[in-house]
């Protein structure tokens, strides 16, 4: 497989640009992030590997439009979101992101079903919410409430949710952090999944190693800076891993 910058420029999906972020603890800078130049190739998916405080979540909230950067620039498809306002990336989080976080973040009072509704309301064209969970294998219980699923199952809920909008970023903040071993492969295989067959460019942050052997890219982290990029010219299945 072709190195980034041999691509084509139209294969990149998302690039950063001397991307900083610094954050004020009282009169004190601590900074997030130290200049981070990144490509991310469409379709592909990329490992952030780091451990805790490496600046990984930082980025990710960034190029998903949740913060914004102390400088440097962010780039969605030529179009600059630096400096974009709040309707701007308001936009860009609704048409484009989806997101999965560790913790599932669904509301309880509703069945599996109506939580990944809640995001066909407003797409511009979603799956409908019964083939998400299908893709997740949760089409027998999508009338179950949360507290009636497993926590892989909850998670698994939680992807549906966030690819029903079909967007063309799938992001995701340690969705296995809060998971067992062998649920947490299942999560894994899930966004394998999605990625192959809805195609979105997925970016996963771990810091979890092994992990990184199902991705197509790994990027690593450590105080804010970037300090490895490597290509995975053979991939591992999720099934496969240990760790």
């Amino acid at each position: 497989m072709t190195d980034s910058n041999q691509q084509n420029s139209n294969s990149i999906v998302l690039k950063t640009h001397d991307l900083t972020k610094i954050y004020l603890m009282g009169e004190v800078e601590v900074p997030a992030l130290k200049s981070v130049s990144l490509e991310f190739i469409e379709h592909e998916l990329t490992v952030l590997l780091g451990t805790s405080g490496s600046g990984k979540s930082t980025l990710l909230n960034i190029i998903g439009g949740l913060d914004t950067a102390t400088s440097g620039d962010f780039f969605y498809r030529n179009e600059n979101l630096t400096n974009a306002d709040e309707n701007t990336l308001t936009e860009y989080r609704r048409k484009t992101v989806g997101f999965v976080f560790q913790f599932y973040n669904l509301i309880p009072s509703l069945t599996a079903l109506e939580n990944v509704e809640l995001v066909t309301d407003i797409a511009l064209n979603p799956l409908m919410p019964k083939d998400a969970l299908a893709l997740v294998g949760l089409s027998e219980r999508q009338h179950h409430f949360p507290s009636q699923l497993s926590g892989g199952e909850q998670q698994r809920v939680a992807i549906a949710r966030a690819i029903a909008k079909q967007p063309e970023l799938l992001l995701c903040d340690e969705p296995t952090g809060a998971l067992d071993f062998n649920t947490g492969k299942v999560v894994l295989e899930v966004i394998e999944r999605i990625n192959k067959e809805l195609g979105a460019t997925t970016v996963l942050i771990t810091h979890n190693a092994s992990i990184s052997q199902m991705a197509d890219r790994v990027v690593k982290l450590r105080s804010g800076e970037v300090i490895e990029k490597t290509h995975n010219t053979t991939k591992i299945s999720p099934s496969e891993l240990t760790w």
